[in-house]
C-alpha cells in the first residue's frame, strides 16, 4: 500500500480536523473515538511526510502503559503499514528517519523541553489534566514550519488550561476545535453501549460528564472547589521542611475492594502545604506497603502516617516488613471522614495548600466530599490519606475551633517546633 492511496475513515465530527491548522482539538465523552482518530492521523501523517517527528504527551506519564503507544501500534497493524515502521521498546521509528516518542510533561523543565524543538506534531492525550505551566512550555517549543498541536480531552472544568485556551472567549487563530460523543461514532461497540446504558440508569449525576463530555459535576455543598485547587496549583515545590506519606489502608485486598490511599505532602519553608504525589493503588497489603515505602524513599520523607482503625498493629507491621526502620505515625479515626476533612478544606479555601502538578482522581474525590458526607462511589481513600497527612503537618491548625497561630515541626529537629507565620 502506498502513502498516496492510504486513507482513514473519520466520523463526521472529525472531518474538519483533516485540514491543516496550528491547533486541532477534539473534546467529548467516552466512546467518541477521539483517541482512535488522532492515532490514525499520526500514522498517516508519518507515512505521507517522511521524516515526521511526533511527540505524544500527557501531563503525567509514569510508564509507557499510560501512553497511546499501544493504540498507535494497533493502528499501524490495522492499516496494514507495518512494513514502514520500526516499533521499539520506547518509541516508534517512522519512514524517512522520523519517530514517535511518548513523554510526560510533568517531567520536563524549561531546559529539557528544548529537546522537542525539532518536532512537527505534539499530540496531547487527556489534555484536561495539562497544567498551565506545561501548556506554556509546550506551545512555543513546537515551532517547525507547518507544525501542529493536537489535543484530545474529556472536559473537566471550564478553568482547565486547555479549555481556557481552545474553548475560552479568545481562542488562538488557526484553531479547529470539534466536539464528538458516542452517538457520533459509527463504530461504537455493543459492549460500550451496554456500559453506557448502565451508567445512564445508575449514575445520572455523572452520566453527562462520562458519556456526553460535559464538565465534571460538583457535589452540592462540596467542601472543596476546583477553582480554588486550580488557582493554587504549582509546577514545583519550594524547599520543604517536612515531608510525610499518608496511607489509608483498605479493609480487604479482594477484587473490587477499596484502594489503598497513598498521598505524599510536604510543608514548605514558606509555611504552605504542598501535595507532592498520589500513588494510591489496589492490591495486597504487601503491594500497597511496598508502594508507600517507594514513595517514602523517592521523596526522602520523614515518616509514613497510617490509619490503624481497620488493621491495628498489622498496618505498622506490614510497612515495617518492607522497611524495618521506617518511622510510622499511627493515627486513629474518631470522627467521620467529612468532619475530619473540613479543617483541611478550610486551609485550601485560605489558599494555604498547593498541588504540585495535577492529580485528577484525587481532585475528583475531593470535590465530591460534602459537609454531609461523600457523594461519590465507594470510599474516598485518596482524600483520607490527604487529610491524615495535612492534619499531621498542620497540627495546630486543624483542631476544632478557629484557625490560629501555629507551631510547626521541622525536618532538622523533629522534636522541636518553630513559629509558623502565614504570608
Amino acid at each position: 500500500m502506498s502513502s498516496s492511496t492510504l486513507s482513514i475513515q473519520a466520523a463526521r465530527p472529525f472531518e474538519p480536523l483533516l485540514r491543516p491548522a496550528r491547533y486541532k482539538g477534539a473534546h467529548g465523552g467516552r466512546g467518541s473515538g477521539k483517541s482512535h482518530f488522532f492515532a490514525e492521523m499520526a500514522v498517516t501523517r508519518a507515512l505521507r511526510n517522511p521524516g515526521t517527528r511526533i511527540v505524544c504527551v500527557r501531563e503525567v506519564q509514569k510508564s509507557l502503559k499510560e501512553s497511546v503507544k499501544r493504540l498507535i501500534e494497533d493502528k499501524i497493524i490495522a492499516l496494514g503499514v507495518g512494513y514502514a515502521f520500526d516499533v521499539k521498546n520506547d518509541e516508534i521509528g517512522t519512514p524517512g528517519g522520523g519517530s514517535v516518542i511518548f513523554q510526560g510533561m510533568q517531567d520536563h523543565t524549561a531546559e529539557s523541553i528544548k529537546s522537542l524543538e525539532g518536532f512537527d506534531i505534539a499530540y496531547v492525550e487527556e489534555a484536561q489534566t495539562l497544567t498551565a505551566r506545561s501548556l506554556e512550555m509546550l506551545r512555543p517549543t513546537i515551532r517547525t514550519p507547518g507544525s501542529e498541536l493536537w489535543f484530545s480531552w474529556n472536559p473537566r472544568n471550564a478553568s482547565d488550561p486547555v479549555d481556557e485556551l481552545l474553548r475560552g472567549p479568545a481562542p488562538p487563530p488557526n484553531a479547529i476545535v470539534v466536539r464528538a460523543n458516542y452517538r457520533d461514532n459509527p463504530w461504537f461497540p455493543q459492549e460500550l453501549e451496554e456500559e453506557r446504558s448502565y451508567d445512564e440508569r445508575t449514575k445520572p449525576a455523572r452520566y453527562g460528564h462520562i458519556w456526553l463530555g460535559e464538565y465534571e459535576p460538583a457535589a452540592v455543598g462540596a467542601i472543596w472547589d476546583r477553582l480554588v485547587i486550580h488557582r493554587n496549583r504549582r509546577s514545583e515545590a519550594p524547599e520543604l521542611s517536612r515531608i510525610l506519606v499518608g496511607v489509608d489502608p483498605p479493609i480487604s485486598s479482594e477484587e473490587g475492594s477499596d484502594e489503598a490511599g497513598i498521598v505524599a505532602c510536604g510543608i514548605g519553608t514558606d509555611g504552605r502545604g504542598y501535595v507532592l504525589e498520589d500513588a494510591s493503588t489496589c492490591g495486597t497489603p504487601e503491594e500497597w506497603a511496598k508502594r508507600a515505602v517507594a514513595v517514602y524513599d523517592m521523596l526522602d520523607a520523614d515518616a509514613i502516617v497510617a490509619e490503624v482503625n481497620q488493621g491495628g498493629e498489622m498496618v505498622k507491621h506490614v510497612i515495617r516488613s518492607i522497611r524495618p526502620n521506617v518511622k510510622v505515625i499511627e493515627v486513629r479515626a474518631t470522627r467521620g471522614k467529612h468532619i475530619r476533612a473540613e479543617p483541611i478544606s478550610a486551609l485550601y479555601a485560605l489558599d494555604k495548600v498547593s498541588h504540585v502538578g495535577a492529580f485528577p482522581t484525587l481532585e475528583s474525590q475531593m470535590c465530591l466530599m460534602t459537609a454531609a458526607g461523600y457523594e461519590g462511589e465507594g470510599s474516598p481513600d485518596r482524600v483520607d490519606a490527604l487529610v491524615w497527612v495535612l492534619t499531621e503537618l498542620f497540627p495546630k491548625l486543624t483542631p476544632k475551633g478557629p484557625l490560629g497561630p501555629a507551631m510547626m515541626p521541622t525536618r532538622a529537629n523533629a522534636g522541636g517546633y518553630r513559629p509558623l507565620h502565614w504570608r
